[in-house]
Protein backbone atom coordinates (compact mmCIF):
# COMPACT_ATOMS: atom_id res chain seq x y z
CA UNK A 1 0.00 0.00 0.00
CA UNK A 2 2.68 2.61 0.88
CA UNK A 3 5.37 1.57 -1.88
CA UNK A 4 5.23 4.75 -3.52
CA UNK A 5 5.42 6.88 -0.89
CA UNK A 6 8.08 4.78 0.33
CA UNK A 7 9.88 4.86 -2.79
CA UNK A 8 9.90 8.67 -2.80
CA UNK A 9 10.93 9.14 1.08
CA UNK A 10 13.75 6.88 0.56
CA UNK A 11 14.99 8.55 -2.43
CA UNK A 12 15.00 11.70 -0.48
CA UNK A 13 16.99 10.37 2.56
CA UNK A 14 19.17 8.63 0.21
CA UNK A 15 20.80 12.38 -1.08
CA UNK A 16 20.11 13.51 2.76
CA UNK A 17 22.67 10.60 4.13
CA UNK A 18 24.68 11.52 1.19
CA UNK A 19 26.06 14.22 2.29
CA UNK A 20 28.32 14.90 5.63
CA UNK A 21 27.20 18.23 6.95
CA UNK A 22 23.66 19.46 6.74
CA UNK A 23 22.37 22.83 6.50
CA UNK A 24 19.00 24.65 7.54
CA UNK A 25 18.90 24.81 3.95
CA UNK A 26 19.09 21.30 3.42
CA UNK A 27 16.26 20.41 5.88
CA UNK A 28 14.23 22.59 4.37
CA UNK A 29 14.47 21.39 0.95
CA UNK A 30 14.04 18.02 2.27
CA UNK A 31 10.95 18.93 3.77
CA UNK A 32 9.52 20.07 1.27
CA UNK A 33 9.62 17.32 -1.25
CA UNK A 34 8.75 15.04 1.78
CA UNK A 35 5.58 17.23 2.18
CA UNK A 36 4.71 17.56 -1.71
CA UNK A 37 5.19 13.06 -1.63
CA UNK A 38 2.40 13.05 1.56
CA UNK A 39 -0.11 15.06 -0.33
CA UNK A 40 0.18 12.81 -3.50
CA UNK A 41 -0.17 10.02 -1.04
CA UNK A 42 -3.61 11.65 -0.61
CA UNK A 43 -2.98 12.64 3.26
CA UNK A 44 -5.17 14.78 4.61
CA UNK A 45 -3.76 18.67 4.14
CA UNK A 46 -4.19 19.64 7.95
CA UNK A 47 -2.48 16.04 8.87
CA UNK A 48 0.69 17.33 6.50
CA UNK A 49 1.02 20.55 7.64
CA UNK A 50 1.14 19.40 11.75
CA UNK A 51 3.92 16.38 10.63
CA UNK A 52 6.07 19.20 8.75
CA UNK A 53 5.94 21.37 11.38
CA UNK A 54 6.75 18.94 14.17
CA UNK A 55 9.39 17.13 12.07
CA UNK A 56 10.85 20.68 11.14
CA UNK A 57 10.92 22.09 14.95
CA UNK A 58 13.35 19.50 16.17
CA UNK A 59 15.25 18.46 12.29
CA UNK A 60 16.75 22.26 12.09
CA UNK A 61 17.74 21.77 15.78
CA UNK A 62 21.55 21.43 16.91
CA UNK A 63 20.15 17.89 18.00
CA UNK A 64 21.17 17.53 14.08
CA UNK A 65 23.22 20.04 13.19
CA UNK A 66 26.26 18.57 15.59
CA UNK A 67 25.12 14.86 15.02
CA UNK A 68 28.00 12.65 13.14
CA UNK A 69 25.54 11.07 10.91
CA UNK A 70 23.05 14.08 10.58
CA UNK A 71 21.35 12.52 7.54
CA UNK A 72 20.50 9.70 9.57
CA UNK A 73 18.95 11.31 12.56
CA UNK A 74 16.81 12.97 9.90
CA UNK A 75 15.40 9.54 9.05
CA UNK A 76 14.86 8.95 12.92
CA UNK A 77 13.21 12.07 13.79
CA UNK A 78 10.93 11.35 10.37
CA UNK A 79 10.13 7.46 11.70
CA UNK A 80 9.47 8.80 15.24
CA UNK A 81 6.75 11.65 14.07
CA UNK A 82 5.28 8.11 11.85
CA UNK A 83 4.78 6.28 14.61
CA UNK A 84 2.70 9.19 16.26
CA UNK A 85 0.59 9.86 13.22
CA UNK A 86 -0.40 6.27 13.12
CA UNK A 87 -0.93 5.99 16.33
CA UNK A 88 1.98 5.21 18.98
CA UNK A 89 1.92 1.78 20.38
CA UNK A 90 1.01 1.46 24.13
CA UNK A 91 1.72 -0.95 26.58
CA UNK A 92 -1.48 -3.30 26.41
CA UNK A 93 -3.92 -3.96 29.30
CA UNK A 94 -4.22 -8.07 29.79
CA UNK A 95 -7.74 -8.02 28.77
CA UNK A 96 -7.11 -7.38 25.80
CA UNK A 97 -6.57 -9.72 22.97
CA UNK A 98 -5.72 -9.21 19.15
CA UNK A 99 -6.01 -5.77 19.22
CA UNK A 100 -9.83 -5.87 20.56
CA UNK A 101 -11.06 -4.76 23.96
CA UNK A 102 -12.33 -7.48 25.56
CA UNK A 103 -13.25 -6.05 29.14
CA UNK A 104 -16.38 -6.80 29.35
CA UNK A 105 -18.53 -9.37 30.88
CA UNK A 106 -19.27 -11.76 28.27
CA UNK A 107 -20.51 -11.99 25.73
CA UNK A 108 -18.12 -8.96 24.60
CA UNK A 109 -20.30 -7.06 21.81
CA UNK A 110 -18.43 -5.95 18.62
CA UNK A 111 -20.17 -3.87 16.15
CA UNK A 112 -18.89 -3.85 12.77
CA UNK A 113 -19.53 -0.67 10.76
CA UNK A 114 -19.27 0.83 7.59
CA UNK A 115 -20.36 1.36 4.00
CA UNK A 116 -21.45 -1.32 1.33
CA UNK A 117 -18.58 -2.58 -0.36
CA UNK A 118 -15.88 -1.85 2.35
CA UNK A 119 -15.26 -5.79 3.48
CA UNK A 120 -17.77 -5.60 6.80
CA UNK A 121 -18.61 -9.43 6.03
CA UNK A 122 -15.34 -11.05 5.52
CA UNK A 123 -13.60 -9.19 8.13
CA UNK A 124 -16.35 -10.17 10.51
CA UNK A 125 -15.49 -13.75 9.74
CA UNK A 126 -11.58 -13.15 9.77
CA UNK A 127 -11.67 -11.52 13.18
CA UNK A 128 -14.37 -14.27 14.53
CA UNK A 129 -12.08 -16.64 12.94
CA UNK A 130 -8.44 -15.62 14.33
CA UNK A 131 -10.47 -15.00 17.58
CA UNK A 132 -11.99 -18.79 18.33
CA UNK A 133 -8.88 -20.27 16.53
CA UNK A 134 -5.52 -18.50 17.91
CA UNK A 135 -7.23 -17.37 21.38
CA UNK A 136 -9.43 -19.66 22.02
CA UNK A 137 -12.59 -17.89 22.58
CA UNK A 138 -15.98 -19.05 21.76
CA UNK A 139 -17.79 -16.89 19.25
CA UNK A 140 -20.65 -16.03 17.50
CA UNK A 141 -21.34 -14.38 14.30
CA UNK A 142 -24.92 -12.63 13.40
CA UNK A 143 -25.83 -10.89 10.15
CA UNK A 144 -27.90 -7.41 10.93
CA UNK A 145 -28.15 -6.97 7.00
CA UNK A 146 -31.71 -7.33 5.90
CA UNK A 147 -31.49 -5.12 2.99
CA UNK A 148 -28.66 -6.60 0.46
CA UNK A 149 -29.91 -9.75 -0.97
CA UNK A 150 -27.92 -13.03 0.49
CA UNK A 151 -26.44 -10.75 3.12
CA UNK A 152 -27.19 -12.91 5.93
CA UNK A 153 -26.33 -16.45 3.80
CA UNK A 154 -23.04 -15.19 2.84
CA UNK A 155 -22.28 -15.24 6.36
CA UNK A 156 -23.83 -18.51 7.25
CA UNK A 157 -21.77 -19.39 4.39
CA UNK A 158 -18.53 -18.31 5.84
CA UNK A 159 -19.22 -19.48 8.95
CA UNK A 160 -19.88 -23.17 7.75
CA UNK A 161 -16.20 -23.04 6.05
CA UNK A 162 -14.85 -21.81 9.45
CA UNK A 163 -16.85 -23.92 11.73
CA UNK A 164 -18.19 -20.71 13.54
CA UNK A 165 -21.41 -20.37 14.72
CA UNK A 166 -24.02 -17.93 12.97
CA UNK A 167 -27.45 -16.40 14.05
CA UNK A 168 -29.84 -18.58 12.57
CA UNK A 169 -31.70 -16.86 9.47
CA UNK A 170 -35.33 -16.39 9.75
CA UNK A 171 -38.42 -14.05 8.00
CA UNK A 172 -37.16 -11.32 11.06
CA UNK A 173 -37.29 -7.65 8.90
CA UNK A 174 -36.45 -5.77 12.77
CA UNK A 175 -32.48 -5.36 12.02
CA UNK A 176 -33.20 -4.29 16.35
CA UNK A 177 -35.12 -7.61 17.02
CA UNK A 178 -32.07 -9.39 15.13
CA UNK A 179 -29.88 -8.40 17.80
CA UNK A 180 -31.57 -8.55 20.62
CA UNK A 181 -32.30 -12.22 19.48
CA UNK A 182 -28.26 -12.86 18.77
CA UNK A 183 -27.48 -11.31 21.92
CA UNK A 184 -29.90 -13.59 23.19
CA UNK A 185 -28.61 -16.76 21.61
CA UNK A 186 -24.75 -15.62 22.63
CA UNK A 187 -25.75 -15.13 26.43
CA UNK A 188 -28.02 -18.80 26.27
CA UNK A 189 -25.13 -20.50 24.88
CA UNK A 190 -21.90 -19.23 26.92
CA UNK A 191 -20.03 -17.29 23.84
CA UNK A 192 -17.63 -15.14 24.88
CA UNK A 193 -18.10 -12.51 22.08
CA UNK A 194 -21.30 -11.93 20.00
CA UNK A 195 -19.76 -9.71 16.58
CA UNK A 196 -22.83 -8.26 14.56
CA UNK A 197 -21.94 -7.45 11.27
CA UNK A 198 -24.37 -4.36 10.45
CA UNK A 199 -25.85 -3.77 7.16
CA UNK A 200 -23.74 -0.76 4.85
CA UNK A 201 -25.39 1.66 2.32
CA UNK A 202 -23.64 2.88 -1.12
CA UNK A 203 -23.95 6.37 0.78
CA UNK A 204 -24.18 7.82 4.56
CA UNK A 205 -27.75 8.58 5.08
CA UNK A 206 -29.50 9.61 7.60
CA UNK A 207 -31.82 6.22 8.34
CA UNK A 208 -28.87 4.24 8.15
CA UNK A 209 -27.46 6.37 11.53
CA UNK A 210 -30.57 6.12 13.32
CA UNK A 211 -30.65 2.18 12.96
CA UNK A 212 -27.00 1.44 13.47
CA UNK A 213 -27.73 4.18 16.88
CA UNK A 214 -30.69 2.17 17.86
CA UNK A 215 -28.82 -1.31 17.32
CA UNK A 216 -26.03 0.19 19.78
CA UNK A 217 -28.38 1.12 22.12
CA UNK A 218 -29.98 -2.25 22.53
CA UNK A 219 -26.65 -4.15 22.58
CA UNK A 220 -24.15 -2.06 24.45
CA UNK A 221 -20.74 -3.33 22.22
CA UNK A 222 -17.83 -2.74 24.07
CA UNK A 223 -16.21 -2.19 20.18
CA UNK A 224 -17.69 -0.70 17.38
CA UNK A 225 -15.39 -1.06 14.70
CA UNK A 226 -15.83 1.05 11.16
CA UNK A 227 -14.33 -0.76 8.35
CA UNK A 228 -13.12 1.04 5.79
CA UNK A 229 -11.36 -0.10 2.52
CA UNK A 230 -7.60 1.55 1.86
CA UNK A 231 -8.73 1.76 -1.68
CA UNK A 232 -11.36 4.97 -1.10
CA UNK A 233 -8.48 7.39 0.27
CA UNK A 234 -9.33 10.49 1.59
CA UNK A 235 -13.64 9.69 1.38
CA UNK A 236 -12.64 6.74 3.72
CA UNK A 237 -11.53 9.29 6.15
CA UNK A 238 -14.53 11.73 5.77
CA UNK A 239 -16.73 8.59 6.19
CA UNK A 240 -15.53 7.23 9.06
CA UNK A 241 -15.59 11.19 10.68
CA UNK A 242 -19.14 10.29 9.93
CA UNK A 243 -19.43 7.70 11.79
CA UNK A 244 -17.57 8.51 14.89
CA UNK A 245 -19.98 11.65 15.59
CA UNK A 246 -22.95 9.57 15.02
CA UNK A 247 -21.87 6.56 17.41
CA UNK A 248 -18.49 6.65 18.85
CA UNK A 249 -16.39 4.32 16.54
CA UNK A 250 -13.76 3.20 18.93
CA UNK A 251 -11.67 1.23 15.90
CA UNK A 252 -10.83 0.85 12.51
CA UNK A 253 -10.06 -1.77 10.26
CA UNK A 254 -8.77 -1.11 6.87
CA UNK A 255 -9.21 -3.63 4.44
CA UNK A 256 -7.40 -4.05 1.14
CA UNK A 257 -4.05 -2.83 2.33
CA UNK A 258 -2.39 -5.02 -0.29
CA UNK A 259 -3.86 -3.30 -3.13
CA UNK A 260 -2.04 -0.04 -4.75
CA UNK A 261 -3.70 2.26 -2.49
CA UNK A 262 -1.61 5.52 -2.00
CA UNK A 263 -2.05 5.09 2.10
CA UNK A 264 -3.19 8.40 2.74
CA UNK A 265 -5.97 7.30 4.33
CA UNK A 266 -4.09 5.65 7.15
CA UNK A 267 -1.56 8.19 7.58
CA UNK A 268 -5.08 10.41 8.21
CA UNK A 269 -7.45 8.26 10.30
CA UNK A 270 -6.09 8.74 13.61
CA UNK A 271 -5.19 12.27 13.50
CA UNK A 272 -8.84 12.81 11.80
CA UNK A 273 -11.02 10.87 13.88
CA UNK A 274 -8.63 10.41 17.38
CA UNK A 275 -9.68 6.37 17.09
CA UNK A 276 -7.01 4.24 16.54
CA UNK A 277 -6.56 1.66 13.21
CA UNK A 278 -6.70 -1.64 15.35
CA UNK A 279 -6.95 -4.30 12.55
CA UNK A 280 -5.20 -4.36 9.11
CA UNK A 281 -7.27 -6.68 6.16
CA UNK A 282 -3.83 -8.05 4.37
CA UNK A 283 -5.83 -10.38 1.72
CA UNK A 284 -8.60 -12.57 0.57
CA UNK A 285 -7.64 -15.54 2.80
CA UNK A 286 -9.43 -15.65 6.31
CA UNK A 287 -6.06 -15.68 8.02
CA UNK A 288 -5.24 -12.29 6.27
CA UNK A 289 -5.77 -10.61 9.16
CA UNK A 290 -3.01 -8.74 11.34
CA UNK A 291 -3.06 -6.41 14.35
CA UNK A 292 -1.90 -2.76 13.52
CA UNK A 293 1.29 -1.95 15.02
CA UNK A 294 2.38 1.90 14.21
CA UNK A 295 6.56 1.21 15.00
CA UNK A 296 6.22 -1.93 12.47
CA UNK A 297 4.05 0.16 9.86
CA UNK A 298 6.19 2.86 9.99
CA UNK A 299 9.57 0.67 9.17
CA UNK A 300 8.16 -0.65 6.19
CA UNK A 301 7.23 3.06 4.58
CA UNK A 302 10.94 4.16 5.24
CA UNK A 303 11.84 0.90 4.04
CA UNK A 304 13.36 -0.40 7.42
CA UNK A 305 11.72 -3.65 7.02
CA UNK A 306 9.13 -5.63 9.40
CA UNK A 307 11.42 -8.70 10.70
CA UNK A 308 9.00 -9.27 13.59
CA UNK A 309 6.04 -9.78 11.20
CA UNK A 310 8.52 -12.07 9.49
CA UNK A 311 9.11 -14.13 12.40
CA UNK A 312 5.60 -14.00 13.41
CA UNK A 313 4.51 -15.51 10.04
CA UNK A 314 6.85 -17.89 10.09
CA UNK A 315 6.40 -18.98 13.92
CA UNK A 316 2.49 -19.69 12.71
CA UNK A 317 3.90 -21.82 9.73
CA UNK A 318 5.90 -23.73 10.88
CA UNK A 319 6.17 -25.87 14.31
CA UNK A 320 9.18 -26.24 16.34
CA UNK A 321 9.11 -30.38 15.90
CA UNK A 322 9.02 -29.59 12.17
CA UNK A 323 11.87 -26.65 12.35
CA UNK A 324 13.80 -29.89 14.38
CA UNK A 325 13.55 -31.87 11.95
CA UNK A 326 14.70 -29.89 9.13
CA UNK A 327 17.80 -28.78 11.58
CA UNK A 328 18.46 -32.55 12.01
CA UNK A 329 18.15 -32.98 7.79
CA UNK A 330 20.84 -30.47 7.70
CA UNK A 331 23.45 -31.58 9.91
CA UNK A 332 23.26 -34.61 8.50
CA UNK A 333 23.36 -33.63 4.94
CA UNK A 334 19.76 -35.19 4.27
CA UNK A 335 18.12 -32.08 3.20
CA UNK A 336 17.16 -33.04 -0.51
CA UNK A 337 14.18 -31.70 -3.55
CA UNK A 338 11.16 -33.14 -1.12
CA UNK A 339 12.10 -31.01 1.79
CA UNK A 340 12.81 -28.16 -0.49
CA UNK A 341 9.47 -28.50 -2.21
CA UNK A 342 7.59 -27.99 1.47
CA UNK A 343 9.48 -24.59 1.82
CA UNK A 344 8.84 -23.38 -1.36
CA UNK A 345 5.06 -24.40 -0.63
CA UNK A 346 5.40 -22.43 3.38
CA UNK A 347 7.23 -19.51 1.25
CA UNK A 348 3.79 -19.04 -1.12
CA UNK A 349 1.52 -19.27 2.00
CA UNK A 350 3.32 -16.71 3.71
CA UNK A 351 2.94 -14.14 0.96
CA UNK A 352 5.26 -15.23 -1.40
CA UNK A 353 8.78 -13.89 -2.38
CA UNK A 354 7.48 -10.17 -2.44
CA UNK A 355 5.44 -10.21 0.00
CA UNK A 356 8.59 -11.38 2.34
CA UNK A 357 11.05 -9.24 0.80
CA UNK A 358 9.38 -6.18 1.63
CA UNK A 359 9.54 -7.01 5.20
CA UNK A 360 13.48 -7.26 4.56
CA UNK A 361 15.52 -4.06 5.67
CA UNK A 362 16.76 -2.42 2.94
CA UNK A 363 15.13 -4.97 0.51
CA UNK A 364 12.56 -2.13 -0.86
CA UNK A 365 15.78 -0.35 -3.15
CA UNK A 366 16.31 -3.64 -5.09
CA UNK A 367 12.15 -4.20 -5.82
CA UNK A 368 12.54 -2.34 -9.48
CA UNK A 369 15.47 -4.47 -10.30
CA UNK A 370 13.73 -7.55 -9.24
CA UNK A 371 10.61 -6.50 -11.18
CA UNK A 372 12.84 -5.94 -14.24
CA UNK A 373 14.45 -9.27 -13.74
CA UNK A 374 10.83 -10.80 -13.49
CA UNK A 375 11.99 -11.98 -10.12
CA UNK A 376 8.45 -12.76 -8.77
CA UNK A 377 5.83 -15.95 -7.35
CA UNK A 378 5.68 -17.06 -10.54
CA UNK A 379 9.35 -18.94 -10.19
CA UNK A 380 7.86 -20.68 -7.01
CA UNK A 381 5.07 -21.88 -8.98
CA UNK A 382 7.90 -22.84 -11.80
CA UNK A 383 10.24 -24.02 -9.21
CA UNK A 384 7.19 -26.71 -7.20
CA UNK A 385 6.41 -27.70 -11.23
CA UNK A 386 9.58 -29.09 -11.54
CA UNK A 387 9.93 -31.21 -8.46
CA UNK A 388 6.35 -32.91 -8.44
CA UNK A 389 7.95 -33.90 -12.10
CA UNK A 390 10.14 -35.90 -10.30
CA UNK A 391 10.21 -39.20 -9.25
CA UNK A 392 10.83 -39.74 -5.96
CA UNK A 393 14.07 -41.19 -6.14
CA UNK A 394 15.43 -38.47 -8.04
CA UNK A 395 13.92 -35.72 -5.43
CA UNK A 396 16.28 -37.98 -2.74
CA UNK A 397 19.44 -37.67 -4.83
CA UNK A 398 19.65 -34.75 -7.68
CA UNK A 399 22.95 -35.97 -8.59
CA UNK A 400 21.55 -38.82 -10.71
CA UNK A 401 19.48 -36.60 -13.03
CA UNK A 402 21.55 -37.02 -16.06
CA UNK A 403 20.76 -34.85 -19.54
CA UNK A 404 17.90 -37.59 -20.30
CA UNK A 405 16.42 -37.36 -17.28
CA UNK A 406 16.32 -33.64 -17.19
CA UNK A 407 14.70 -33.45 -20.45
CA UNK A 408 12.24 -35.52 -19.10
CA UNK A 409 11.79 -33.57 -16.64
CA UNK A 410 11.51 -29.97 -18.69
CA UNK A 411 8.87 -31.46 -20.88
CA UNK A 412 6.72 -32.70 -17.73
CA UNK A 413 6.72 -29.16 -15.95
CA UNK A 414 6.34 -26.90 -18.90
CA UNK A 415 9.99 -25.15 -18.41
CA UNK A 416 13.69 -25.61 -19.41
CA UNK A 417 16.22 -27.80 -18.62
CA UNK A 418 18.13 -24.22 -18.61
CA UNK A 419 15.33 -23.57 -15.66
CA UNK A 420 15.95 -26.51 -13.93
CA UNK A 421 19.59 -26.32 -13.30
CA UNK A 422 19.44 -22.70 -11.57
CA UNK A 423 16.77 -24.79 -9.37
CA UNK A 424 19.50 -27.32 -8.81
CA UNK A 425 21.85 -24.61 -8.52
CA UNK A 426 20.00 -22.79 -5.71
CA UNK A 427 18.98 -25.67 -3.79
CA UNK A 428 22.99 -26.46 -3.96
CA UNK A 429 23.74 -23.20 -2.69
CA UNK A 430 21.09 -23.25 -0.13
CA UNK A 431 22.08 -26.32 1.46
CA UNK A 432 25.56 -24.93 1.77
CA UNK A 433 24.72 -21.84 3.43
CA UNK A 434 22.28 -23.72 6.23
CA UNK A 435 24.88 -25.71 7.05
CA UNK A 436 27.52 -22.83 7.41
CA UNK A 437 24.86 -20.90 9.40
CA UNK A 438 24.30 -23.98 11.94
CA UNK A 439 28.05 -24.05 12.38
CA UNK A 440 28.54 -20.39 12.68
CA UNK A 441 25.60 -20.71 15.50
CA UNK A 442 26.71 -23.29 17.42
CA UNK A 443 30.76 -21.05 17.37
CA UNK A 444 28.95 -18.02 18.21
CA UNK A 445 30.91 -16.71 14.92
CA UNK A 446 27.25 -15.91 13.77
CA UNK A 447 26.56 -13.26 16.67
CA UNK A 448 30.02 -11.74 16.07
CA UNK A 449 29.06 -11.35 12.42
CA UNK A 450 26.37 -8.98 13.41
CA UNK A 451 28.12 -5.43 13.19
CA UNK A 452 29.40 -6.06 9.81
CA UNK A 453 25.88 -7.26 8.46
CA UNK A 454 24.50 -4.40 9.82
CA UNK A 455 26.77 -2.37 7.51
CA UNK A 456 26.21 -4.51 4.75
CA UNK A 457 22.24 -4.49 4.70
CA UNK A 458 22.66 -0.30 5.52
CA UNK A 459 20.52 -0.97 9.15
CA UNK A 460 20.85 1.51 11.38
CA UNK A 461 21.23 0.11 14.58
CA UNK A 462 20.35 3.12 16.27
CA UNK A 463 16.95 2.92 15.36
CA UNK A 464 16.46 -0.45 15.85
CA UNK A 465 17.24 -2.06 12.62
CA UNK A 466 19.66 -4.96 13.31
CA UNK A 467 17.67 -7.55 10.77
CA UNK A 468 18.30 -10.86 13.01
CA UNK A 469 17.63 -9.07 16.05
CA UNK A 470 14.09 -10.90 16.42
CA UNK A 471 14.58 -14.21 14.22
CA UNK A 472 14.49 -17.42 16.93
CA UNK A 473 17.58 -19.51 16.93
CA UNK A 474 17.56 -22.18 14.43
CA UNK A 475 16.76 -25.47 17.15
CA UNK A 476 19.37 -26.93 19.40
CA UNK A 477 20.52 -30.32 18.41
CA UNK A 478 22.01 -32.39 20.64
CA UNK A 479 25.85 -32.93 20.11
CA UNK A 480 26.69 -36.04 17.93
CA UNK A 481 28.65 -38.95 18.95
CA UNK A 482 31.99 -39.33 17.78
CA UNK A 483 32.71 -42.39 16.07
Amino acid sequence: MFETLGQRLGSIFDRLKGRGVLSEADVTDALREIRIALLEADVALPVVRDFIAKVKERATGQEVIRSITPGQMVVKIVHDQLVEVLGSTAEKPEEEVFGLNLRATPPVVILMVGLQGSGKTTSTAKIANRLATKHKKKVLMASLDIYRPAAQEQLAILGRQLDIPTLAITAEKSVITIAKNALAEAKKSGHDILLLDSAGRLAIDEAMMAEISLVKKATNPTEILFVADAMTGQDAVNTATAFHQALGITGIVLTRIDGDARGGAALSMLAVTGQPIKLLGTGEKPADIEEFDSQRMAGRILGMGDIVSLVEKASEMVSQEDALKLAEKFQKGNFDLDDYLGQLRQMRKMGGMNGLMGMLPGVAKVKKQMAEAQVDDRQLLHQEAIIQSMTPKERRDWKILNAKRRLRIAAGSGTTVAEINRLLKQFQEISTMMKKMRGMQQSGALQRMMPGMNRALGVNPMMGGNPLAGMPPLPQLPPQKKR
